[in-house]
């Protein structure tokens, strides 16, 4: 006697119309998640990466008020005789709606360096950097 020849079996040789679609359903919703995650990634790594410019430009400005320190020594320099200007424009071409520099002193010949920049790819708000260092050599 063959297997075939059993009424059980007749019924299960092979997939319906109704379980490939359910299996393409949840293949289809599997990819959406894959497709969120990606956009997801994305954004995160431009996020990365707008605030690795950021740190750069935040040294950038410490390099600028550092070669005031030479005339101003022992002293230290006044933050607002670095062009600001010219580092406005050489850094507003990386991060969108770059605002302007601001410096703060702190004493100690410490400062502080805020930079705030618009993230506007992914639709974020206002992005805020704080960079804080102190020049050498000072008291």
């Amino acid at each position: 006697m063959s297997l075939k020849t059993l009424g059980c079996f007749r019924k299960s040789e092979g997939f319906t119309l109704v379980e490939a679609l359910v299996a393409l359903l949840v293949l289809s919703i599997g990819l959406l998640g894959v497709a969120g995650m990606q956009l997801k990634a994305l954004q995160s790594a431009h996020a990365g990466y707008q605030r690795s410019v950021a740190s750069l430009a935040a040294q950038d400005a410490q390099e600028r008020l550092w070669g005031k320190l030479k005339s101003s020594f022992p002293a230290c320099p006044d933050p607002n005789s670095v062009n600001h200007e010219e580092w406005q424009s050489n850094w507003e071409l990386v991060l969108p709606n770059l605002q302007p520099l601001t410096y703060s002193d702190e004493g100690s010949c410490t400062f502080t360096v805020d930079l705030t920049w618009d993230e506007g790819r992914f639709g974020g708000g206002a992005e805020t950097f704080s960079y804080t260092f102190r020049l050498p050599g000072t008291t």
